[in-house]
């Protein structure tokens, strides 16, 4: 079986990680994909672009990549896209356009909970199977879409018994220019207020071979630095995250964190005007709906979240010092129990029907 993969985020390619262990060794990947498993056309790196301008830059090479995509999809039994609505929306529909006839699999929808509502139409109407990861968004489509259970439930080993831990850790983001924007200032909060704690950086594992001062900048000598976020998350005291993937595997591990986030001004003015929401951490947007609320729209909050100006080392220490980190840590039990599973092997079953 040949499988055409699309997954363009380095969240994404750890959850592909996960759902190929539970396919037979017999399926090929073709695509896009993580390196170590297999060769892909491209590499994700490729693909690490943030925000409009970003994106801008490099119009032209997803619009080969999307060519180059469609002409390998020919071999292809199945096709599986992972996230990243914007490249694979339009890939899709040139897909379907082009072999009717082959089943297109969406896992990690694109968040029309969030902002283009209309696009469930758009999607339902493109691809055969939808797994959402989210329980509340199966409401948005009105049949493709099933609950499949969250990835991370799939990847996290450890979950926390107590809200005690040692060190504070440091997560500024996957994306070097977002590290750029958010690690100085975290520089600055380790320094000035905490001097007498150990103080990890988790960095991203793909920078595991890079220079680390080049990425990071002044500062990143006076951190224990850490490959393995999970064991991180599970055995610190205290975390300061950008947002992202990273906040939502920080609450179901169980560890008090607090979000801290900063892009350009004009693109943060942009999206703010396109995505109605009032939060942007994952964990809580989940903790709106446990709670009956609209998904990010609520009034209630898991944690805090200091953006753009307000990202600052003294708006941070006071986040840490104001936290009830024990009502914390019930909470975050609590949507451990409304994700429920995981879902690599409901994927794994949907990629195996009529195959095998």
């Amino acid at each position: 079986m040949k499988l055409l993969v699309s997954a363009l985020e380095p969240s994404s390619n750890e959850h592909l990680k996960i759902l190929v262990k539970e396919l037979p060794p017999e399926v090929e990947l073709i695509g896009i994909f993580d390196e170590s498993l297999g060769k892909p056309l491209y590499s994700p790196k490729e693909f690490s672009v943030m925000m409009f301008f970003d994106v801008l830059k490099k119009i032209f090479f997803f619009m080969k990549a999307q060519k180059q995509m469609l002409e390998l999809a020919e071999q292809a039994d199945k096709i599986l896209f992972l996230d990243s609505s914007s490249f694979h929306i339009p890939l899709g529909k040139k897909i379907k356009k082009k072999f009717p006839h082959k089943e297109i699999i969406y896992y990690i929808l694109p968040q029309v909970w969030a902002w283009k509502s209309w696009r469930a139409k758009e999607i339902e109407a493109t691809f055969d199977r939808l797994g959402a990861i989210l329980p509340f968004e199966v409401k948005y489509y009105k049949n493709k879409a099933q609950y499949v259970g969250h990835p991370l439930m799939d990847t996290i080993k450890h979950f926390r018994h107590s809200v005690y831990g040692d060190g504070i850790i440091f997560m500024p983001g996957s994306r070097k220019s977002e590290i750029k924007r958010i690690f100085p200032v975290f520089v600055e909060l380790a320094q000035k207020f905490f001097p007498n704690k150990k103080k990890i950086l988790v960095v991203p594992k793909i920078f595991s071979n890079a220079n680390l001062k080049e990425i990071y900048g002044k500062g990143v000598e006076n951190f224990e630095i850490s490959f393995d976020a999970h064991k991180s998350l599970y055995m610190g005291e205290f975390a300061f995250i950008c947002s992202g993937t990273a906040t939502l595997e920080a609450a179901l591990i169980g560890i008090p964190f607090v979000l801290g986030y900063k892009a350009r001004n004009i693109e943060f003015q942009i999206l703010k005007k396109m995505v109605k929401v009032k939060y942007i951490g994952l964990a809580n947007i989940f903790f709106n709906a446990l709670n009956g609320e609209e998904a990010g729209r609520g009034e209630k909050k898991l944690h805090p979240e200091l953006l753009q100006d307000a990202l600052n080392a003294e708006s941070l220490f006071e986040a840490y010092c104001k936290m009830d980190k024990q009502e914390f840590f019930t909470q975050a039990s609590r949507l451990r129990e409304y994700l429920g599973h995981g879902s690599a092997k409901t994927i794994a079953l949907w990629l195996e029907d009529d195959v095998y």
